[in-house]
């Protein structure tokens, strides 16, 4: 993931903040085009990427920061999830995965979202997706948007059909990339307005750059009250 951060920054710069804690999250600073930036990155060589207690805390403390002191932020999605296990669910995981969500909920400054590999169930909707509020999200040919993995679709959807087959294996190996062709593709994603366009990956660092001049300026009209309810 830091090769494609160094590889859409101005100057390959980038301003790590916490990078020994949570490193299965990577948050910091840069310039596109000159203007800086904050940015918010899942890292799949540490724990797949996944979102646990300490990596939404981080997270959601950077994008808060960043929304203080008006600076757009830019997320790169690889998640395939939040971390399962009783460690986490003990340590309150729906808690802290709420506080990243509100983060982004509450910030009004410009937010734009790459889906670079993997987005899957919950942890996809709270890094910064389109449903959420995100202003503009891409993603690339390689992006796999659904609830769950192909292969763990596959064994739910055929369970039947997989288990009466002559060769378990194969048939399950054959609905999996059936599945994923079908569902876990950008397009379907992009069809449905989840995604508002499908680009390749040497149009990003332009398309980004493009993507904060147009939000130059952005303005959002919050409701008459003194403050939400942050899940703490």
């Amino acid at each position: 993931m830091k090769v494609c951060i160094n590889s859409i920054l101005d100057g390959a710069e980038f301003l790590e903040v916490q990078s020994q804690h949570a490193r299965n999250i990577i948050c910091g600073f840069g310039r596109m085009g000159g203007q800086t930036i904050g940015l918010v990155a899942n890292q799949p060589s540490v724990l797949a990427g996944v979102l646990d207690n300490n990596a939404s805390n981080k997270a959601a403390r950077f994008v808060r920061f960043c929304d203080v002191f008006n600076i757009p932020l830019i997320c790169l999605v690889d998640v395939p999830g939040f971390m399962p296990g009783p460690e986490q669910e003990q340590g309150g995981i729906i808690r802290h995965g709420a506080k990243l969500l509100y983060a982004f909920i509450e910030a009004t400054v410009p937010r734009i979202t790459v889906i670079i590999r993997k987005a899957y169930g919950g942890a996809y909707i709270v890094m910064n997706s389109k449903q959420i509020g995100c202003d503009i999200n891409y993603a690339w040919p390689t992006a796999e948007i659904a609830v769950m993995g192909p292969k763990g679709a596959a064994e739910v959807i055929y369970r039947k059909e997989i288990q009466s087959s002559t060769d378990p294996a194969a048939a399950l190996t054959e609905r999996t990339e059936e599945y994923r062709e079908t569902y876990v593709n950008p397009f379907l994603s992009a069809k449905r307005g989840y995604i508002d366009d499908v680009i390749f990956p040497r149009d990003t660092r332009y398309r980004i750059i493009r993507s904060l001049q147009f939000l130059e300026g952005k303005k959002r009209e919050k409701p008459e009250r003194l403050h939400g309810n942050i899940p703490l």
